[in-house]
């Protein structure tokens, strides 16, 4: 390879790396992502700790995966309508995603529900992921934060609901814990 063929190597490979202007803006990409990476990870510590099936990885990858989905168009300098768009992509799609987690069994009158939560905290993860995406750490704490006493205390200050939902086959959600 001749000086003009390596510059032209180097150059069509500076091009194709270039979608990074600024040290600001790597930085910012890299908080960002950083941010929904650790988010999901507590949220999926918290599931796999009380044995879910959903855990670290999935929550940590369903977070990551929201906030590069918006961020993405961001850097590309889409639209509010685009962008809008691609919520409500992410959104439907994060929906059957969740809807392959719940499981109904059982005999007409003793049917259970399986995974209602799983579902419900991957969905909001999901949204987590988005809110982190866009730059707005501080919803994405304060949902995280909200979550995990929806997780950890809500199960231990209403057991009456868990035996109204005993009562009450159609409603049952053995991932309630």
């Amino acid at each position: 390879m001749n000086l003009h063929e390596a510059s032209s190597v180097s150059q069509a490979l500076l091009a194709e790396f270039s979608d990074v202007h600024d040290l600001g803006q790597l930085v910012r990409i890299l908080l960002r992502m950083v941010l929904a990476l650790a988010l999901g990870c507590a949220l999926g510590y918290e599931r796999e700790s009380h044995g879910k099936a959903a855990g670290v990885r999935t929550h940590m990858l369903v977070a990551m995966g929201s906030a590069l989905f918006v961020l993405l168009p961001e850097q590309l300098g889409v639209s509010a309508a685009d962008l809008s768009r691609v919520v409500q992509g992410l959104v439907a799609g994060v929906g059957f995603l969740c809807a392959g987690t719940i499981l109904k069994s059982g005999a007409s009158g003793a049917e259970q529900v399986h995974g209602l939560t799983t579902a419900a905290g991957l969905w909001l993860t999901a949204a987590i992921g988005m809110a982190c995406g866009m730059g707005l750490g501080v919803t994405a704490l304060i949902a995280t934060a909200l979550a995990m006493v929806v997780f950890a205390l809500v199960p231990r200050f209403n057991p009456a609901s868990e035996q109204d939902k005993a009562a009450r086959p159609e409603w049952r959600d053995t991932d309630s814990g």
